[in-house]
């Protein structure tokens, strides 16, 4: 936390955080994250709602999620279009079979959330190793939820390029058939090659070209949205990862500003 209080406050325009892991945090810890909060516009992107899962929503951890937004004056709340939760959590985020039951019980899901939030959310296509059952593709399957829920759409560019080759399709065909109008902001990060056809998400590396080149596309296509680059371990030196920052803001630059949309 020291170096992100420290830095310029001009080196990032956003941060975002998990808010689990600040809800009912006290004491100088407390302290810090106000103090970031106070300096840079934050995000919230959740980790354990279990929006596709079979157990009810924890209707008390998104209360306490909107507690935290209204005093950190925290515009977005996010998470992943994924289950991780069956009779207790599960530790980790798994696909939803792309089916039209699936879409209507997610949807359910998604509006009591909103409901209590007071707001869309934004749900994040999401990374995947096995294929679920499928009567839909990915693509209609998270057009259809955020369609029928009314909810904003989370663009993880790297989880894009990721399915693309382990699921073998083209991912510039896949991205423009997403609801892009529908985009609140988006993600960048690396991830660690397995094997040429097995890329597994990770957040621990630096982005490659291909996921920067798909970066530049989806600007084309949705404007200069805020962008959060993504990393999770093996952290670089911050001026080395503030690098790839300076990137993405590169890449702003050049994109077509009609359909830019600020968070908040």
């Amino acid at each position: 936390m020291g170096p992100l209080l420290s830095m310029e406050r001009t080196s990032v325009d956003f941060m975002e955080a998990a808010p689990e892991n600040w809800i009912g945090v006290g004491g100088r810890f407390e302290k810090q994250f106000r103090q970031l909060a106070e300096r840079y516009p934050l995000a919230f992107h959740g980790l354990s709602l279990d929006i596709g899962g079979p157990d009810p929503i924890d209707t008390e951890l998104v209360a306490a999620v909107r507690e935290l937004m209204d005093a950190a004056q925290v515009a977005i709340y996010s998470e992943h279009l994924t289950y991780c939760a069956a009779e207790g959590h599960l530790y980790d985020l798994l696909p939803i079979p792309f089916t039209t039951e699936a879409v209507q019980h997610v949807a359910a899901r998604v509006r009591q959330v909103q409901d209590i939030v007071g707001q869309p959310i934004a749900l994040e296509n999401a990374s995947y190793y096995a294929q679920p059952h499928a009567e839909l593709s990915e693509a209609e399957f998270i057009d259809a939820v955020v369609r029928e829920s009314g909810c904003d759409l989370l663009l993880d560019v790297n989880n894009i390029y990721v399915n693309s080759v382990n699921h073998r399709y083209d991912p510039i065909e896949f991205m423009q058939a997403l609801p892009l109008e529908r985009v609140r902001y988006i993600h960048i990060a690396g991830h660690y090659d397995e094997a040429p056809d097995l890329k597994v998400d990770t957040h621990g590396a630096d982005v490659i070209d291909p996921v920067w080149s798909l970066l530049e596309e989806a600007y084309r296509r949705v404007g200069p949205l805020p962008t959060l680059l993504e990393r999770d371990f093996n952290l670089p030196p911050l001026p080395v990862l503030l690098q790839e920052v300076d990137r993405i803001r590169s890449l702003q630059g050049l994109a077509p500003a009609a359909v830019a949309e600020a968070v908040g």
